[in-house]
């Protein structure tokens, strides 16, 4: 009987032990944040830091998240290699979401297409060594004014191209809206593409300024779909600056202009993933002022932001 007690009990408090474990193993994983504030090197650009200055710069204002671009990540691998690339932006604490990219992957003379398609997959291959699992491909070469308006089927398949080669790569290209190019300069254009490459890879990199610029507008990023959107360009524009004649230049941070900028996110938003809001400015305002302190501002702002979606 003593025997038999003592083992009920050792059971029973067996339970008690075990019980707050399993519940502990039980809860449920914290969700993901709806958006993650990023520094697309264009805000600093202009300070002429290179590609470790710009990295350093944008850590210490507190940033996680990059975009680089391609011209002053391969002006650092003149002298250094992609290993010794990838150790400085861990050591940084830094993820690389993007890369800023201008190879002319769409044109139509097949000798400049198939030299912007070898360029694209070399920097492709260069940012897989970094970790960096996206590229800008915006409409480079067919963005003139005097360049002939394309046919969105034949986009799609030198989209679905890229894709194919990205996926191999493990570099997915983003497809960019362009306000202000000959051809996808609308939202519509560039959903057609995405839609019509048949490509479950494909997705499309959105602007703030831009939808305004090619005269988009907001309205309709409801239908753009949870897939498509992973990187999406923020930033502000002045009341006075009418969409035919803004330039990139008149671009001001977040939440110092008239862009619909909360309304874009909420329609963009969607509970269970993240997306990468990256601030884009090209001000020359902001380049004649401290680096660091632009950085730490837009940080700042960015973060505001976020909080207020």
């Amino acid at each position: 009987m003593i025997r038999r007690d003592a083992l009920t009990t050792l059971a029973a408090a067996g339970g008690l032990l075990t019980t707050p474990s399993t519940s502990l193993h039980a809860l449920p994983a914290a969700a993901p944040p709806a958006f993650v504030p990023c520094l697309n090197m264009s805000t600093i650009r202009g300070h002429k830091l290179g590609f470790v200055g710009e990295l350093e710069t944008a850590a210490k204002a507190g940033f996680r998240s990059v975009e680089i671009w391609i011209d002053s990540f391969q002006d650092y691998l003149k002298t250094n290699s992609t290993a010794e690339t990838r150790r400085r932006i861990s050591d940084l604490g830094l993820r690389v979401e993007n890369a800023i990219g201008f190879a002319p992957w769409i044109v139509d003379e097949p000798t400049a297409r198939n030299k912007g398609v070898d360029q694209l997959k070399r920097e492709m291959a260069q940012l897989a060594e970094i970790g960096c699992k996206r590229i800008a491909t915006p409409p480079i070469g067919a963005h003139t004014p005097d360049a002939p308006t394309m046919s969105l089927l034949l986009i799609a398949e030198r989209y679905r191209a890229i894709l194919d080669m990205g996926v191999q790569l493990g570099v997915v290209p983003q497809l960019e809206l362009w306000g202000f190019a000959r051809n996808l300069n609308r939202l519509s254009d560039v959903m057609y593409v995405a839609i019509e490459s048949g490509h479950p890879a494909a997705r499309v990199l959105l602007d703030i300024y831009h939808l305004y610029k090619g005269g988009s507008g907001i309205s309709m990023l409801p239908f753009v779909g949870k897939p498509a959107i992973e990187i999406f360009h923020v930033n502000d524009y002045p009341a006075s600056m009418p969409r035919e004649t803004i330039v990139d230049a008149d671009r001001i941070f977040p939440g110092d202009g008239v862009a619909p900028i909360k309304e874009a996110l909420t329609a963009i938003k969607s509970s269970g993933r993240t997306i990468v809001l990256s601030l884009e400015v090209f001000n020359k305002s902001y380049y004649a002022q401290d680096a660091q302190s632009v950085a730490k501002t837009a940080f700042a702002k960015m973060n505001r932001l976020i909080a207020s979606v």
